[in-house]
């Protein structure tokens, strides 16, 4: 299993994470964000979602802040994703809870996520590949509620996230 880790704040995160995926896209990429608006730190995936739908990204996107796809629809989302799309090439993206001092950390992986694993919550994997980023500690039993996760946090990992997927889109695209 292979990944790159690299914190928001590095000037060339988005690259770091761009120059991995890019080994990943195809043209049955489709972008798969997980999370909910309700939590501030569960909504890292669907403001992924909602940049790269703003940015006009050109595969298909689910998961956005005013249609997530959460704990309760992803059986049914999941269902209807790959119905559409039986070729596809799911990129998975969520938040994720990680040791204290790896918080801003944001991961791609070759492997997929595992939604509501540091809640206790047993969900379907999501995707081939995955990009995570960490938003606060397991270290508490309160995980993603009544913390003090940083809207400007999460806001910023969206960010570089979003960057790094078009860069690897265009990567991958130069390469073909």
């Amino acid at each position: 299993m292979n990944k790159v880790k690299t914190h928001y704040k590095n000037p060339l995160a988005y690259y770091d994470i761009a120059n991995f995926l890019k080994d990943y896209m195809d043209e049955n990429t489709i972008i798969v964000c997980i999370g909910t608006d309700r939590c501030i730190g569960d909504c890292l995936g669907p403001l992924v979602g909602t940049f790269l739908k703003e940015s006009f990204f050109p595969c298909p996107v689910f998961g956005t802040i005013s249609d997530p796809i959460h704990a309760l629809n992803i059986d049914k989302r999941l269902f209807e994703i790959k119905t559409l799309y039986p070729k596809g090439n799911i990129l998975g993206i969520d938040a994720c809870l990680g040791d204290g001092d790896s918080i801003g950390e944001i991961q791609a992986r070759d492997y997929p996520i595992h939604p509501g694993k540091g809640v206790g919550k047993s969900l379907p994997d999501v995707g081939r590949v995955s990009v995570i980023g960490i938003v606060d500690s397991s270290d508490s039993s309160e995980l993603f509620t009544n913390r003090n996760i940083r809207l400007d946090l999460i806001m910023s990992l969206s960010k570089v996230i979003c960057h790094s997927i078009i860069h690897s889109y265009h990567l991958y695209s130069r390469d073909i």
